[in-house]
């Protein structure tokens, strides 16, 4: 993946946002602030990096899915209590 200045990105195994500032090769160059208001910079290879908004949509997913899955043990529960209640 490659990205551009002005991105929002992090680490693949997690961590704070980072904005992408340049591009060198296969290295972006980030800027980030620490959890005590330090600004840092850091060349980081771009394989080591997704999008941010990429973590927000599988998140979204997952909340989704979820979601749906309550409805459907919802909706089974339901039609169960109603043949219970057929049958006696």
């Amino acid at each position: 993946m490659t990205f551009a200045a002005g991105d929002v990105v992090v680490l693949k195994s997690g961590g704070i946002a980072m904005t992408v500032i340049e591009v060198e090769d296969e290295e972006a160059v980030c800027l980030w602030t620490g959890e005590d208001g330090d600004l840092f910079r850091e060349s980081i290879p771009m394989i080591a990096l997704l999008a941010a908004h990429a973590l927000d949509e599988d998140e979204d997913n997952a909340e989704e899915e979820s979601k749906e899955e309550s409805e459907e043990e919802d909706e089974n529960e339901e039609a169960e209590a109603k043949e219970k209640a057929t049958a006696a």
